[in-house]
Order: C-alpha cells, then structure tokens, then sequence
C-alpha cells in the first residue's frame, strides 16, 4: 500500500505491503463534476425511494398514464377492481359510518364547533382521499387531538361564546394552512421533517393529549354549562370542583352507564377479533338508546344536555368564510401547521403500520400530498382537520376492507344521514358524546409503550414523559415543543458526542470488536486501536481530538503500570465516518501531531470514499503519507506488528508482542 518516494523512519511498512499480497490500497474515488455531485446528494436527500424510476424507457403516453396514476391512484387499482372487492368494502364503510357518525358529532363539540361539522367533514375529506391516498386501510375523518389541539389554539384569540361565527371562520382558515402545509411537505419531498416526531414524541404527546381530553370531558359527563377553556390539568381540576353545587346527578349516572358499556364492547372485541364489529357499533348503539331514552322520559328537561337541531342537507360552500384579517391570520397559520404536523403523524404512522400487516408499501410524501388536498378541499367545503384516526383506521382493518373504497361507502353513508337523518339526532344526550370521547382516548394511552421504552431506552422514556407532563400540566403546545426540542437535542448530541470505542481482536480470527461488548477481546500490544462511530463535523471535531488524546493517556497509564509494550501506533477506525468537513480533516491534522509529538504513528483504517476524496483534496494523505492507511484493521495490525519486531530490539515485552504478532499477520 506504501508509495516509493516516502522517506521517514517508518518506511518499512512498505516492505510490509510489498510482502503482504492481499493488502491492498485504499482507492481515492475518481473526481466528479461538482455539479453531478449535487444532484446526487439532491436526490439521496429529496427522492430516496426513486419515485421517477417507472418512467425511465416508456413511451410518452405511458409517462402520462403512469403520472396520472401516481397522482391519482385510484386509476392504477381502479381497474383491476371486482365485485368481490366491493362485497368487502361495502361491509367495512357501513361499518367504519356506524362510527364516525358520533365521533364526527362528538370531536366538533370537542373543538368548540357546531356538531354538524363533525358530519360534513366524514363526507367531502373521505372522497378526495379515495382518489388521491396511497393506503387501503386508512379511514379518515376527525381526529380527538387535532379537534382539541384546534379550539384550545383558536380560543387564544378568539372566544366562541361570544363571536361564534369568526371562531368557525378561523376555523376553516386554520384547515386550509393545515392542508396548504401537508401538500408543500409532500410537493417539495420534505415528509423528513415529520420524522423528527420520533415514536416516544408520539406515545407521550398522544398520551397526554388523550388525558387532557379525557378531563375536558368532565363537563359532560357532570352536566356543566361553564368550563374552562384552558387544557391543563390544574385549571380543569379546580374549574370542576368549584362547581360541584352545580354537578347534575342523573347526568353523571347516565355518563357512567354508557362509558362502562362501550368499555365493555371494546374488552369483548380486544378477546376475540372476529368480534370487532361489537365495538365498532357501541357509540352508535349509545347513541341511538341514549336519544331514545331522554325522548321518552324528556330527560332533557331534568338537567340531561341535548344536541338540539342539526342542519339538514350536505355541506355548503365556505370558501368566502375563509378570514385572512391580519389581527388573526398569525393564530391561523400557527394552528394548521401545528395540527397540519399532528395529523400527518398520526394518520402516516397509522397507515404505515396496517399497510406492513398486509405487505404493501405506502408513500409517505404521496400520502401528504392526499391529506394536504382534503384539508384544502375540505377548508372549501365547511369542514376542519381531518386525517386517519386510529380507532377508525382499526375498524376498517378488522373489518376486512380491500381498497379505498370504503371511504366512498361511509362517505355516501354520512351523505344519506346528511339528507335524511340529521333530525333523529336532535335528542342525543351530550353525555353520551362524551362517553364516547371518553372511550376512544383511554386507548390512546399506551402506558405498555411507555414501560418498554423505559425497559429499552431511558432517555426515548424521557422525552416520552416530557411530552406526557408538558401536555398534561402546561398546555399541549408546550408538551409539544417540549418533547420535538428534546428529540433534536438527542440527535445533536449523537452528532455532537459520538461514541469512541476501543477495539480488540477476537481470539483466533482476524476480527477485531469493541473490548467493552467482547469480554475475551484481547488489547494488541504496542497498538491503541480506536473505532469512531459517526460523520466527523465542526460540531464534534473538538470533542473527538480531546476524547482521542484521553485515550492515548489512559493507554500509556495502563501499560506503564502493567509495564507492557510502549504504545507506539495508533489505528482509527473509520468504517463508520460516511463523511467529515474542514473542521475535521484540521482535528485529523491535530491529533497527528499530538501523536507525533509523543513518538507515535497515526495509522487510518478503511475510510470511505468521500472522506478519502477530501482528505487527498486537503492533501492530508500527503501529510499522513498513503502507506499508513490500510482498508482494514487487521492489515493496519499487521503492517504495525512488522514494524515493530522490524525496527525494535528484542525485550520480555516484544516476545509477547511477536506471539501476538505471528498470531495475526
């Protein structure tokens, strides 16, 4: 591996090379135009998946139809589809309506709208979605964290009590930044920024969500006419208890029954999955037996709340509701971007994880664009946020649909209760709304999640509980912050603070592991082999020449007070540095000369093709010279063990370092 022209006194490892014949040199990638290369890093960055692949070699009129069938595709499945499929989807949209008929009722009221808004967002969404949505299994409509997440940030600028009309008009405004925020994300290939909502992200932040709606709904279930608008657990606490005079009765028995039924429905359904559809159907079945019962005693008029009238009819236009005044289009942005996020989390990562169940692959920035186009649609068309719910998303599975369809079905089923069925409402207890709210968010908190994150990784348990008490005892948007700024810290520090670790060789192999997992790794003697286990920045270039410097010291300790071998070579493994900058080409050039100030050899093993490319830009290879950077450690061992029974005299120390030495090489 060694050039001819080096001349310092270590160029016996030349010989060791010219001896060797299975060394061979690390190759320097040949030179790439600086424009070639930055497309390249564009499209590992932008299109990983390739999504311009299927149209390479095909004729104009094929590149059509297959774009037309990415952006739509309905037209790519649509025409292998049969009446078998049908009978299924027919089953699981009739199903999934039965459901989100009361969520839908149940979730607007939740977010300070009026209870038909629930409905009108369960009809025009689910069809654009059809249409445009990669995944089989999602079914959309409202969600309980986004419809919370929306009138807790909305009644920050605007009290609903008092101009409910601007609120609703906020309202569709803030779903059209949602859906506008969704599309570009999908548009300009960014879903990455999605992902800095890691999983603990998730199971905290949707966990306090779940409580903090849970306790919203005490105002229900205890029949209160005045509640705090504030989400966090102190002012819904005492907003309850300082009402307690006021606390109804029959409405808590009421509460009480049907939230014990619909945790019965669900316990029977989690025992035997054949028995889904007696969950599925609970908050329908309350609702129907819970509007009968206060018709036919007019408990509505013994402290027993009631929807009241709901609109007949399908959705009206509301693009001209749509407010863009200065004083408020600051909250309505900050609103849908924050739910636009929360949404796409949840329904990508619901979508993902039924489309693994019947191995299909869904595009992540395909399903953005879907979603950015129903909320768009949808802000047009008197609707507010929807995604794929997953208690919906659940129902669907198990139900057994086969495509996209059923979204169609529960969208003409929600059509016929819009036209026909909306009076029938009119006597629905709201207890029972929340009964049913209730219910849907106590399976949202997964405290099993949180136990094995703390079993696996304390600090993903961390960010989960940050998220949690942020949520729960602050507001959502601070447990939110709170738990995306401690995710970003983690990923700083990996990147700021990577691991160092000092490697052995594996008895009888040429193997050489960290000497901390591999109890029976042996140390080389005379040789400190060091692995750095990440990309070399500006960010932990300084880090890692102060760490690599304790190394060498706490090496030289250990062998002056075992009186072993003097080191005399230090190997850095590189396999893992996939890249380095300026700042740490200039760390390499420093720790060389702290390492030739003390009479040693740098020596670099594997180093990728990047970083090679910019240490011979830097002329660093120069500087090092190329015959001390081998393509593994066990050749950077081995030309290091020759050097040293090469060059040294023989003493009781290198008798032990030539049996290892013949051992290896």
């Amino acid at each position: 591996m060694g050039n001819a022209d080096y001349t310092s006194p270590w160029t016996s490892s030349n010989d060791y090379n010219s001896n060797s014949a299975a060394n061979h040199r690390v190759a320097i990638p040949p030179p790439q135009p600086f424009v070639m290369s930055l497309k390249n890093t564009l499209k590992e960055t932008f299109f990983p998946d390739d999504p311009l692949r299927q149209f390479k070699n095909q004729s104009p009129r094929k590149k059509l139809i297959l774009g037309l069938q990415y952006v739509f595709p309905i037209l790519e499945w649509g025409p292998r589809y049969t009446l078998e499929f049908f009978r299924a989807d027919l089953i699981a949209g009739i199903t999934i309506a039965s459901l989100a008929i009361p969520q839908g009722i149940s979730y607007a009221k939740l977010a300070n709208l009026p209870p038909i808004l629930g409905l009108y967002s369960s009809f025009v969404p689910p069809l654009i979605y059809a249409v445009m949505g990669s995944s089989r299994d999602l079914a959309v409509g409202t969600v309980a964290v986004g419809s919370l997440l929306t009138g807790s940030m909305l009644s920050e600028v605007v009290n609903v009590n008092e101009d409910p009309q601007l609120y609703l008009h906020l309202a569709f405004t803030a779903t059209l930044f949602a859906g506008l925020f969704e599309a570009a994300l999908g548009i300009f290939r960014l879903g990455f920024i999605v992902d800095f909502l890691s999983h603990a992200t998730i199971v905290g932040f949707m966990g306090g969500a779940a409580t903090v709606v849970c306790l919203q709904q005490l105002k229900g279930i205890f029949g209160l006419d005045h509640f705090t608008h504030a989400t966090d657990i102190i002012s819904v606490m005492r907003s309850v208890f300082t009402q307690i005079h006021q606390w109804r009765w029959e409405s808590a028995v009421l509460g009480c029954v049907f939230l014990f039924y619909l945790l019965l429905a669900r316990y029977f359904s989690k025992k035997k999955a054949k028995l889904f559809w007696i969950s599925a159907m609970a908050p329908l079945t309350s609702v129907i037996l819970g509007s009968l019962l206060v018709y036919l005693t007019h408990a509505e008029k013994h402290g027993i709340q009631v929807i009241g009238e709901l609109k007949k009819g399908i959705n009206p236009g509301s693009m001209m509701d749509l407010n863009f005044d200065s004083r408020y289009l600051t909250a309505a942005i900050k609103t849908g971007i924050v739910t636009g996020i929360i949404a796409l989390a949840e329904g990508i990562a619901v979508g993902r994880s039924f489309a693994m169940f019947k191995n299909y692959h869904i595009d992540g920035n395909k399903e953005m664009i879907a979603f950015g186009m129903m909320n768009i649609a949808g802000s047009c068309t008197s609707c507010y946020l929807t995604a794929g719910p997953f208690s919906r998303s659940a129902v669907n599975f198990n139900a057994g649909c086969k495509t996209a369809v059923s979204n169609i079905v529960m969208a003409f089923a929600v059509m016929i209760t819009l036209l026909f069925l909306t009076p029938l409402f009119y006597y629905t207890p709201l207890v029972v709304l929340s009964s049913i709210i209730i219910a849907a968010m106590l399976g949202l908190i997964d405290y099993e999640a949180a136990i094995h994150l703390w079993h696996v990784d304390k600090f993903d348990f961390l960010v989960c509980m940050s998220a949690y008490i942020g949520v729960v005892f602050a507001s959502i948007e601070v447990g939110l912050v709170l738990a995306i700024g401690l995710s970003i810290l983690r990923v700083l520090l990996f990147v700021a603070r990577p691991r160092t670790l000092v490697l052995g060789n594996i008895p009888d192999s040429k193997v050489y592991r960290s000497v901390d997992q591999y109890q029976n790794a042996n140390n080389v003697p005379g040789i400190l082999i060091l692995e750095i286990d990440a990309p070399i920045y500006f960010a932990n270039s300084n880090y890692l020449r102060e760490r690599i410097s304790r190394w060498i010291d706490d090496e030289e300790d250990k062998l002056k007070s075992s009186g072993e071998t003097s080191l005399q070579y230090v190997i850095l493994d590189m396999s893992a540095v996939g890249n380095i900058d300026t700042s740490g080409i200039s760390m390499l050039d420093e720790v060389k000369k702290i390492v030739d100030r003390r009479g040693f050899k740098l020596v670099l093993a594997n180093p990728g093709a990047e970083v090679m490319k910019k240490l011979n830009k830097s002329k660093f290879l120069e500087t090092l010279g190329q015959e001390w950077i081998f393509l593994t450690v066990g050749e950077a061992v081995g030309a290091c063990n020759y050097m040293l029974h090469s060059c040294k005299p023989k003493n009781s120390a290198d008798d032990q370092s030539e049996k290892y030495s013949n051992n290896i090489v």
